[in-house]
């Protein structure tokens, strides 16, 4: 769950959902090194984009190749199998993957030459092949080779292309797709208006929000709790404005909360509250409300019932449901207000936040923590961690 704006401050999604439409982090350096049996060390590939979901982790190196790892019941690691790997497994032998984003059980991508790639669970269509068939490999989304970016929820997925059209498919219940349809699923992408200044999109587990180029937020789907922030209780089929801000940079929709920085790099989020993921206090808000008065926010990621956040200075922060150690501050309490993880000044806007979070700091070096049941931290356990612990990808 979240997106990304390139120039202004960053809110990245998935994760739950993840996910977003985003500019892929810059990292430079390299992490670790494997020793071979003849010649020089090889180097880890640095990571450049990392995408959660409920039970499986995935990342795309500098190097553009694709790793998955953690549960695979419905194919979610797209490596042509159904096993649970516990540390990082190839995707395939492309070299041209630009940016990954993972929903529940499924995962979508976008390549170097703008093709859009999904696979995993695909019940409700949200893989867009035009099936409802699960996929252990990537299949392609159409002919397209215009896709700027895409988003996947739990079972939803939307895509900005580069003429700035928005495009959704998948579950479609409560209207989450914005097409003013009431079709229960879509299998293939389906136009969302006519608007062409689109510039992201993330997707939740039942509503959407993106962002246009003019600065104002649009969302729609379900809003029992007020993930919409239109002050509505209820659901709306198409895009609602978000208040009349023109300052928007991007947006993340988590289970059932939405958080948004803006361009003076203030931090806003509303909709459900009952693990503090909003990072204020009520059970619930309608409406944005700013997450205290610090505005030096670079980046967030709203997960399930927990959202986590990066500033300027590279320190990163956490907050919400806690169970598992998803915030990363050594404990399993639940917090209502941002909680800074360790002292590292290193964090990048890459992250993505859930019962599991995932980091990248500057030298591309990744990082998880948290639920650990699935293998998702790629550590070889099934231990969870309270605090963040490296993952290499092989050489």
């Amino acid at each position: 769950m979240g997106e990304s704006q390139i120039g202004r401050p960053r809110v990245r999604r998935r994760p739950l959902f993840s996910i977003a439409v985003a500019a892929v982090a810059s990292v430079v350096g390299a992490v670790l090194a494997v020793t071979v049996t003849a010649g020089p060390a090889a180097a880890a590939p640095p990571v450049a984009s990392v995408g959660a979901g409920y039970g499986h982790t995935c990342a795309v190196g500098t190097d553009a190749t694709l790793w998955c790892w953690g549960s695979n019941w419905s194919g979610e690691l797209g490596d042509g199998t159904n096993t649970t790997r516990t540390t990082p497994a190839r995707v395939g032998t492309a070299t041209n993957w630009s940016r990954i984003e993972a929903g529940s059980n499924y995962a979508c991508a976008t390549r170097t030459d703008r093709t859009l790639w999904c696979w995993g669970g695909n019940r409700r269509g949200q893989l867009g092949d035009g099936s409802t068939t699960n996929r252990n490999a990537p299949v392609q989304v159409g002919t397209a080779t215009t896709w700027a970016g895409v988003s996947a929820g739990d079972s939803h997925t939307c895509g900005v292309r580069t003429d700035g059209s928005l495009w959704c498919w998948g579950f479609n219940r409560l209207g989450q797709l914005g097409l003013g349809t009431d079709d229960y699923y879509v299998t293939a992408p389906v136009r969302v208006g006519t608007a062409s200044n689109w510039a992201s999109v993330t997707a939740g587990y039942a509503h959407t929000c993106g962002t246009r180029t003019d600065g104002t937020l649009w969302c729609w789907g379900d809003s029992s709790s007020g993930q919409i922030g239109t002050g509505s209780l209820s659901y709306s089929t198409t895009p609602a404005q978000v208040g009349t801000a023109t300052t928007w940079s991007g947006a993340t929709a988590g289970f059932l909360h939405t958080c948004a920085v803006r361009t003076d790099r203030t931090l806003w989020c509303w909709g459900n509250n009952g693990y503090g993921q909003l990072g204020a206090s009520g059970t619930l808000q309608s409406a944005p409300v700013q997450v205290g008065s610090v505005n030096t926010w670079s980046a967030v990621n709203a997960g399930y019932d927990s959202s986590c956040a990066s500033r300027t200075d590279g320190s990163l922060w956490c907050w919400g449901n806690n169970m598992a150690g998803g915030l990363g501050d050594g404990t399993t309490t639940s917090r209502s207000a941002p909680t800074r993880v360790g002292t590292a000044t290193t964090w990048t806007t890459g992250l993505v936040a859930g019962y599991h979070s995932c980091g990248v700091r500057t030298d591309g070096g990744l990082w998880c923590w948290g639920y650990n049941g699935n293998s998702q931290l790629g550590d070889g356990t099934t231990t969870d961690r309270s605090t963040p612990a490296q993952v290499n990808l092989p050489g």
